[in-house]
């Protein structure tokens, strides 16, 4: 019988070989803590040090314990697990920096393994390497379809390995930073509706009505996602209007509309830093746009308002008219489409969009 890619590996690399019998005598039955002396020297030097922590999966005892031994080598630390059940718990309780998954385990293959990891909240920003001795067109499509990041062949190349894992841990770092600064936003954002207890649950309401009217206008993914972001975010300038003007219970003044309306621009600036932010910030400055161009902040006109902007718009009036304030009652269905049918033939709005949202809103309903 021929020997395995992880055999193969240990023949062509003697000193590899030779650094993994060392650990095996040293480790006196225990599991092998696979870090150079450097990586030890640096952790004495700095206790706040973060190392990777790298997940290696496959159910070939030989071809896991060439990665382990090679990631070992370059300071990681390494964990294992023999089966992809292993490798989602595994996953769950220790939320590795990165994942080498084999593709053909029995049970629970590496296809499923990545769908898994790719399709949760917790675990999704994870990179994925496929290590497989597959090299076919489809393989490699099946993978990219369940999530994958990244394919190396068996027997790989040592300075590809670990080139691969450096890039993409980088990458995931700075997917983590982003992640978190959107996080803080959708934060401020909640932190700005518990000011006005008025409003109720007005952002969580906006969110499910923009998904769902999103779906029926049959946009795509990505804008769905902007139109559900656009109802935590489309105030977030409220931050910099003072409570005096913000929490006014009579009338504004016209200066203080003045100030109101800074909101608008407020928020576009906040959220200008983050390029995942691009779909969403049409809809926070333009929100209060009229399809007639008196709308503000700049009196944009007709299809010149941005599209997203208009369909957020509606589901915005929408349940304002049917939630109750201080200063009005709650409208019924009929009351709040009716006053939406004025402001449309008034040219505040746009006539099509607007007739789809009363279909769309008189189906859900009824």
């Amino acid at each position: 019988m021929g020997l395995s890619p992880g055999e193969l590996m240990l023949e062509k690399n003697p000193e590899l070989s030779s650094w993994i019998k060392q650990k095996n005598a040293n480790s006196d039955g225990e599991s092998l803590d696979f870090k150079t002396p450097q990586a030890e020297s640096s952790q004495v030097n700095s206790s706040d040090l973060d190392l990777p922590k790298i997940l290696v999966v496959d159910d070939h005892a030989a071809s896991r314990m060439t990665a382990v031994a090679l990631l070992g080598m370059e300071g990681y630390e390494v964990i294992e697990a023999d089966s992809g059940l292993m490798a989602v718990d595994i996953v769950a309780q220790q939320q590795p920096d990165l994942v080498l998954l084999d593709v053909m385990m029995p049970g629970m293959d590496g296809f499923e393994v990545c769908q898994i990891l790719k399709q949760n909240e917790h675990t999704r920003l994870i990179p994925i390497i496929f290590i497989t001795a597959l090299n076919d067109r489809r393989s490699r499509i099946r993978g990219i379809e369940v999530g994958a990041d990244d394919f190396l062949t068996k027997p790989f190349d040592r300075v590809e390995l670990v080139a691969r894992v450096k890039s993409l841990v980088r990458q995931k770092r700075l997917n983590e930073d982003l992640d978190h600064a959107e996080k803080v936003l959708f934060s401020v954002a909640r932190a700005i509706e518990s000011r006005d207890p008025n409003t109720g649950d007005h952002c969580e309401r906006l969110v499910k009505l923009g998904q769902a009217f999103g779906e029926y206008l049959c946009l795509s993914r990505s804008q769905i996602r902007d139109l559900m972001w656009g109802g935590y975010l489309h105030d977030i300038g409220k931050v910099g209007i003072p409570d005096a003007v913000l929490l006014k219970k009579g009338k504004l003044t016209p200066e203080e509309w003045e100030i109101m309306r800074q909101h608008v621009s407020i928020g576009e600036k906040i959220c200008q830093p983050l390029r995942s932010m691009r779909g969403v910030i049409p809809i926070i400055r333009h929100h209060h746009e009229r399809w007639d161009g008196t709308g503000y902040p700049d009196g944009l006109q007709g299809n010149n308002i941005p599209y997203l902007a208009q369909v957020f718009q509606i589901i915005d009036i929408y349940d304002a008219l049917t939630s109750e304030r201080p200063y009005k009652r709650s409208f019924t269905l009929e009351e709040a489409l009716n006053i939406m049918r004025e402001e449309t033939n008034s040219g505040w709005r746009n006539p099509e969009l607007v007739q789809q949202f009363i279909d769309f809103i008189t189906t859900k309903v009824g």
